[in-house]
């Protein structure tokens, strides 16, 4: 909702802005399982305490910046404080409540996730129309703030002794992440046939290289590859990463078509997007209704096409564009996320041994996050090559209407491939785990 008005008044391109969200969620992906170790070992409300302390104060600054390259640094600072908060706050609640209680608490954490994702873009709406942009970023640096005068009523739980973190493992597929994401980025304007995105590209691929080859010989892995053997587990997690590479890239750059090309203003453009947000909210019990009756293959796997479908349509989108016009379009994109949130996370650890269940659920949590931002980042850089950096009439809705119809073929491949990965049968791992 923001960056329009950042691009106004900061003077940066598509590709510069594109950083703001692109940073922070490829430093939120990268750090989250390290984090979690690192909560671990020093202790778990400590990393909370100084996740939620740097998201406030990076929030802060992200308000008081004056140009994008300092709002794009400290916006990369406040991921890793954000990855810092999430997993600790994970683990103090799995902690702290036990058997149905435990259930009750997760469930509400994912009623006050999903109730964000939904209203989030609405509200970032009326703050940048009400207060403008710096508001996205200060008032949800004051809520932090609130919360850390709540930390000292948390338990001080830690883990049992002897956890290592891997410090290698963490290096290595952090770096991979951000030479890839960078390439992705920065191609978009460069060209991806230019030296230093090419070399991009090819570090991205030694350093994941090197991760893999690291986390085979370490005794305590950041990741057990061995998992995704696990024909089940690998499943739902190509569902999952498919339908966010799909929703979420279109949650982040259709307000900036809303407000430049079909003239709405920041709080329209938030109202529009419920038609794409509410879904998210309101079919997640559906899906697990659906999920007692039917198979889960197919029902994950029509999660994922539902997505697509709704891709598809949205290249009917342009500068006359109504609610009417794009209610189906856009609830059915949410729908598939809709449908499958929380019921793919359970799915996937329970295809794992018990004792595999929290490694499971990290890499599980890691994968949707960081193909998330390697969709806005790919979609990013299309939308700047496409449009020629124009986010104006034409050029921004042809290219607009070129990514719809990528990402929709992209979904029908998913699908073909969740479906394929659920029919065969489960590795070990999945059957002693189910």
């Amino acid at each position: 909702m923001a960056l329009p008005d950042i691009r106004d008044d900061l003077g940066a391109g598509l590709t510069a802005s594109q950083w703001v969200i692109t940073g922070y969620n490829a430093c939120f992906a990268s750090f989250l399982v390290a984090m979690g170790s690192l909560a671990d070992v020093a202790g778990r409300r400590r990393i909370f305490a100084g996740g939620v302390a740097v998201f406030c104060a990076t929030g802060l600054a992200a308000a008081a910046s004056q140009d994008v390259l300092t709002l794009n640094a400290v916006r990369a600072l406040g991921g890793m404080g954000a990855a810092a908060a999430a997993t600790a706050g994970s683990a103090i609640l799995a902690a702290t409540f036990h058997g149905a209680a435990r259930v009750r608490a997760f469930g509400l954490l994912g009623t006050v996730l999903g109730m964000g994702l939904a209203f989030g873009p609405t509200v970032g709406g009326v703050l940048v129309e009400t207060l403008g942009w710096r508001a996205a970023f200060g008032v949800p640096a004051a809520v932090a703030g609130l919360v850390l005068v709540l930390v000292p009523r948390l338990p001080a739980a830690r883990a049992g002794a002897g956890r290592r973190i891997d410090w290698a493992g963490a290096v290595l597929f952090t770096s991979a992440l951000l030479a890839l994401i960078t390439s992705i980025v920065e191609g978009g304007e460069r060209g991806f046939g230019g030296p230093l995105v090419a070399g991009g590209f090819v570090a991205a691929a030694v350093l994941a290289a090197a991760f893999v080859a690291v986390e085979r010989r370490t005794g305590d892995p950041m990741f057990e590859l061995g998992l995704l053997g696990n024909r089940h587990f690998s499943s739902y997690a190509v569902a999952a990463g498919s339908i966010v590479f799909v929703l979420v890239p279109l949650l982040v750059y259709l307000p900036s078509y809303l407000i430049s090309v079909v003239g709405l203003d920041a709080g329209e453009a938030g109202a529009w997007l419920l038609m794409l947000t509410a879904p998210t909210v309101l079919l997640p019990m559906a899906g697990t209704a659906l999920a007692k009756r039917m198979p889960t293959g197919p029902l994950v796997a029509g999660s994922v096409a539902v997505t697509g479908v709704g891709a598809l349509l949205l290249v009917t989108i342009g500068p006359g564009s109504t609610p009417g016009s794009l209610a189906v379009p856009l609830a059915l994109t949410g729908a598939g996320f809709g449908l499958s949130t929380g019921l793919l996370d359970g799915l996937a650890v329970t295809a794992v041994r018990p004792d595999q269940a929290g490694t499971a659920s990290g890499m599980f949590s890691t994968a949707r996050l960081a193909t998330e931002t390697v969709g806005i980042a790919v979609v990013g850089a299309a939308l700047a090559a496409l449009s020629g950096d124009r986010l104006t009439g034409a050029h921004y809705t042809g290219a607009l209407r070129t990514v719809c119809v990528a990402l929709a073929l992209f979904s029908a491949v998913a699908t073909v491939c969740v479906l394929a990965l659920s029919r065969k049968p489960a590795g070990r791992g999945a059957a002693a785990g189910g």
